[in-house]
């Protein structure tokens, strides 16, 4: 589930590797994984926050993988950002290598110009 631009306060790209735990699980394991520790926490933020992902291992030896989260409001993104911290996800499974916050194209909502687009 994506929210839509104008609904989103704050956009945060995460930036992550994948570590050795993670990869020597067998896809199987790896759904177990996910739906005990991740899908919880997505369907309580359900309402405040989304998440895209990006696979990007093909291209960058640094990071395997981007999270791109979608958040009502700053407040949403801390919420899941302890939630996550608190499982095998954050740091045991995946490493966090950098977080990247941002609005989208804020400079031109705040002074009303047409939004660029690439349409």
């Amino acid at each position: 589930m994506t929210s839509s631009a104008k609904d989103t306060v704050l956009t945060v790209f995460m930036l992550v590797k994948t570590r050795p735990e993670w990869l020597a699980c067998s896809a199987g394991e790896r759904a177990r994984l996910l739906n005990e520790h991740l899908v919880p926490i997505l369907k309580k933020h359900a309402g405040e926050i989304s998440l895209r992902y990006y696979d990007v291992e093909f291209y960058s030896a640094r990071v395997s993988d981007i999270w791109v989260w979608d958040a009502k409001s700053h407040h949403a993104y801390e919420m899941l950002v302890e939630a996550l911290r608190d499982t095998p996800i954050w740091d045991r499974l995946f490493e966090v290598v950098e977080i990247l916050p941002g609005v989208e194209n804020l400079d031109a909502a705040e002074r009303t110009r047409e939004l660029l687009t690439a349409a």
